[in-house]
């Protein structure tokens, strides 16, 4: 393998050059190894965290939610954008599993109404490292009851439903099951738990 420093591009310079909700799209100034030089675009969004929320008896909580991108109506699990109020990130500069829970606990409140007994970190991926500087933290979260008053944002179109783990399983097997973030967060819970 090639020694990762020979591959390292250097960032000359870098510029937001659109912000919106929820992310802004940067350009960087980069040279490459070889030496030219050219601009580099892309999303740049503050952690998020995504979570699997299961039942007392082991259904899945999920939602299904418009997604203007795609333009259709898309099944998924409660997911958003890490917010001050979860707390700093660790000494190492990385996020606490603590900041990570309250995270965690507040979308899924938000999304589906429920809340739950407790939270266990997953994994932590960058879903679209090519094109975005986006990190999600995977949350697993048991013992989910409806005792929240949901809070949408204003452009949130959400139902929430619980189906049998094993259905929303299947559903990943045959396609049926599409959000990335949703599918990351079963197939880990199936690697690590069952």
């Amino acid at each position: 393998m090639d020694d990762p420093d020979d591959l390292a591009w250097e960032t000359l310079g870098s510029a937001v050059d659109y912000t919106c909700p929820g992310f802004d799209v940067r350009r960087d100034e980069v040279r490459f190894p070889d030496g030219e030089t050219d601009g580099f675009h892309y999303v740049d969004e503050p952690p998020g965290v995504v979570v699997l929320p299961l039942t007392p008896d082991g259904d899945a909580v999920v939602i299904d939610e418009w997604r203007q991108a795609v333009g259709r109506v898309n099944r998924g699990i409660p997911a958003g954008t890490m917010e001050p109020e979860d707390g700093d990130g660790g000494a190492d500069g990385g996020v606490t599993d603590e900041a990570v829970e309250r995270a965690a606990a507040r979308e899924l409140a938000e999304e589906t109404g429920y809340e739950a007994d407790s939270f266990e970190r997953l994994t932590t991926v960058e879903p679209t490292n090519g094109m975005a500087n986006a990190v999600h933290h995977h949350v697993l979260a048991t013992g989910c009851e409806p005792t929240a008053d949901r809070d949408l944002d204003h452009n949130e179109s959400i139902s929430v439903e619980t189906v049998p783990y094993d259905d929303l399983l299947a559903a990943v097997v045959d396609d049926g099951l599409r959000d990335g973030r949703a599918v990351t967060a079963v197939l880990w819970y199936e690697l690590l738990r069952r």
